[in-house]
């Protein structure tokens, strides 16, 4: 990591475990759905979706953290949810993997003539919706619904670490429907491994840290569905075989708490570790339990051992999270926030050939760790 620029550590934090603080520094048409789609599963008192090899919980105390997760990205890009440069009226976005709908929802508000689809598996959207935004229940690893002229300006891909069998595939599918010469598709992925500045952490093969992420990878390969996509820049490699050229990753830290010293940072740690401490349980239940057969009461030692050393500023935990430097789309992020370090993989893909036209389609993936 010897060329990714450390993150700025606060000088100032305390000696005990309660470092800081961070939630001091927080501060129409209708879209309907089957019912039937609504009868979740239920795991150790949390709600999952009726598909059984979706790892994450569908409940409320989830779905807040995603919440979270939307907002501390957000402010990591200084509030653009497109870094593509789609234009002033794009026709219409793809959301894949929408979840609570979030994105979407404020995308269409600050596109009003966009046409937005979201699509998830789990019916966990509002039911009332802008009238530019429609909410589809489907399975996007079956064959897609959309015919071949049904074509988006953005295609938008976050989040779906270890829900997905067949990235290539996915992203045949999403090329396929790109707008040939100005479309973009747009990825954003976490590293889920935790990493930290403190040299004592880092270098400790055994701590909780490295034990949990090896944990979620195993989890993952057992079911056929990898954490690993960020690794050996297979991102980028999916995207360049499906037809996108121009392919470039970039990657940057995201602190997990506000331990650092800047003043951007500090907030969107302390959102970052809201996210990561809401969401810790509903990560592991369903890897470890189901997946991996431990016992209840020995995920809740664990996940208790996780939380208390995200908590620890102590610890610089942080994530890594992926953009791209070069093309004009990144550019100016990188300006704004040349201090931070880049970290898992975002990647920028500018054109596709497609019937002899060249489409462009830029995507960042954005890897966080936590």
């Amino acid at each position: 990591m010897a060329d990714v620029p450390a993150i700025p550590v606060d000088p100032h934090l305390p000696d005990d475990e309660s470092v800081v603080d961070d939630a001091s520094l927080v501060e129409s048409s209708t879209a309907s759905l089957s019912e039937s789609i609504r009868e979740y599963r239920r795991i150790h008192n949390r709600t999952y979706t009726q598909k059984t090899d979706y790892w994450g919980p569908n409940d409320e105390k989830q779905n807040e953290g995603l919440g979270i997760s939307h907002h501390w990205m957000t402010l990591l890009f200084d509030g653009k949810l497109i870094l593509a440069p789609v234009g002033e009226k794009p026709k219409a976005f793809l959301d894949i993997g929408t979840g609570t709908g979030t994105w979407a929802l404020d995308v269409a508000s600050e596109y009003p003539e966009t046409e937005v689809i979201g699509i998830d598996i789990s019916p966990i959207q509002p039911s009332w919706v802008p009238p530019n935004v429609t909410f589809q229940i489907d399975d996007i690893e079956q064959e897609w619904s959309f015919s071949s002229s049904q074509q988006f300006d953005l295609i938008h891909i976050r989040n779906l670490e270890a829900s997905i069998k067949d990235w290539p595939l996915l992203y045949s599918r999403a090329f396929k429907q790109t707008v040939p010469g100005t479309g973009y598709v747009q990825v954003i992925a976490f590293d889920i491994t935790t990493r930290s500045q403190t040299f004592s952490v880092n270098n400790d093969p055994d701590h909780v840290f490295k034990q949990w992420a090896n944990l979620m990878f195993e989890a993952g390969d057992k079911m056929g569905k990898t954490f690993r996509q960020h690794e050996d820049h297979a991102i980028k490699k999916g995207l360049e075989e499906a037809g996108y050229v121009d392919v470039v990753e970039q990657k940057l830290r995201v602190p997990i708490g506000s331990w650092s010293a800047d003043k951007k940072l500090k907030e969107i740690g302390a959102y970052n570790l809201l996210f990561v401490d809401q969401s810790l349980e509903g990560f592991a239940l369903f890897l470890l339990n189901v997946v991996l057969g431990w016992k209840i009461e020995d995920i809740h030692v664990f996940v208790d051992k996780m939380r208390r050393a995200v908590r620890d500023g102590r610890n610089t935990p942080f994530y890594e999270l992926c953009g791209e430097t070069q093309s004009p789309l990144l550019g100016k992020i990188k300006a704004k926030s040349a201090r931070w370090s880049p970290p898992s993989c975002a990647v920028c893909i500018r054109v596709k050939e497609f019937d002899g036209l060249a489409p462009r389609a830029v995507d960042v993936n954005v890897s966080v760790q936590p």
